[in-house]
C-alpha cells in the first residue's frame, strides 16, 4: 500500500514564495508517507486567464528556468513523484498551460501540455495557450501516471486516452473556482476513475486573488469509482492510499478496455 496526494493551496503574485508554498507542501507530504503528489494549474503564479488581456509574461518559464530546476530538487530531496504546472514556452515560442513531471529521483520525465483550451468568462485561456497535441503517460516510481489537465477532464477521451496507454493513476491539475458545480465535478472525477479503472486526482487551486474565489475541493478516487478523500475550502495535503495490485484486479473484472471496439478508441497524438 501506498499514499497519494493533492497539494491545495493559494498562489500569491510572486514566484519565489510559490517555490516556498511548494517545498513547505512538499515536506509535509514526505512526512504523511505520499509516494505521489499533484499540485494545482499554474502554481507559480496567479491565475491570469481569469481577465483578458493581462501581461503573463513574467510567468513564462522555458525548460531551464530555475523554478523548473528547483522543483526537481524538491522531488528528489523528498523522494516523491511529482506533478507541477507551469506557464511554459517551448523553443518554439509556443505558450502552453503545462505539467512537468518529476520522478521520485528528480528527473524531468517530460513536460505535458493541455490539449482543450477554455474561453469563457472567467478563463479566458485562449488569449495566453496553444493546444497540446496528445496526453502523455510516464513509468515513475509510483507507477504508470497518465496526465490530463484541467478544461481536458471534461473530455472523457482524454482519460480514455492515458488508459489505453497502460495509465494506472491520472492526476488533474485544476483551477476551479469557488462558484463552480464542486460536488458534481468530484463526481465526474469518480465517474472518470470508474470508467477507466484507474485512480483520478484532482488538485485544485484555494483562496482569493482580487474578486476571485478559488474553491479547492481537491478529490481523489479510486478505481471502483470510491470518493477515497475530498478537501475542503482551505490549504490542505489531501491524502489517500492507493494499491495497484488491487487497481490491477478491478480493470481485469471489469475488462472495458479490452471490450472497447477498435473504432471508439481515441488517437492518442495528433
Amino acid at each position: 500500500m501506498a499514499r497519494l496526494a493533492a497539494l491545495q493551496h493559494a498562489m500569491s503574485p510572486d514566484i519565489e514564495s510559490n517555490l516556498e508554498t511548494a517545498r513547505r507542501m512538499l515536506e509535509a507530504a514526505a512526512k504523511a508517507g505520499v509516494k505521489l503528489a499533484v499540485f494545482p494549474e499554474v502554481q507559480l503564479s496567479p491565475f491570469f486567464p481569469v481577465r483578458r488581456g493581462n501581461d503573463a509574461g513574467r510567468y513564462v518559464m522555458t525548460a531551464d528556468h530555475p523554478a523548473i530546476a528547483a522543483l526537481s530538487e524538491m522531488a528528489k530531496a523528498h523522494g516523491i513523484v511529482t506533478v507541477a504546472n507551469i506557464y511554459f514556452q517551448d523553443d518554439e515560442g509556443s505558450r502552453f498551460d503545462a505539467s512537468p513531471v518529476f520522478d521520485a529521483d528528480g528527473t524531468l520525465l517530460g513536460i505535458s501540455k493541455m490539449v482543450h483550451i477554455a474561453q469563457f468568462e472567467n478563463f479566458w485561456e485562449k488569449d495566453y495557450y496553444a493546444s497540446g497535441s496528445g496526453f502523455d503517460v510516464y513509468d515513475t516510481a509510483a507507477g504508470r501516471l497518465g496526465i490530463v489537465i484541467c478544461y481536458d477532464r471534461h473530455f472523457p477521451e482524454s482519460y480514455r486516452a492515458c488508459a489505453l496507454q497502460g495509465a494506472e493513476i491520472i492526476a488533474t491539475p485544476t483551477c476551479n473556482l469557488a462558484g463552480e458545480p464542486l460536488d458534481l465535478f468530484a463526481w465526474e472525477m469518480r465517474t472518470l476513475a470508474f470508467q477507466n479503472s484507474v485512480y483520478s486526482i484532482l488538485a485544485n487551486r484555494c483562496g482569493v486573488e482580487g474578486e476571485t474565489s478559488y474553491g479547492g475541493h481537491s478529490v481523489i478516487a479510486g478505481p471502483d469509482g470510491a470518493l477515497h478523500a475530498q478537501a475542503g475550502n482551505t490549504e490542505s495535503v489531501l491524502t489517500a492510499d492507493y494499491d495497484l495490485t488491487r487497481r490491477a484486479e478491478i480493470a481485469r473484472a471489469y475488462g472495458w478496455l479490452g471490450e472497447l471496439k477498435p473504432w471508439l478508441k481515441p488517437g492518442l497524438r495528433e
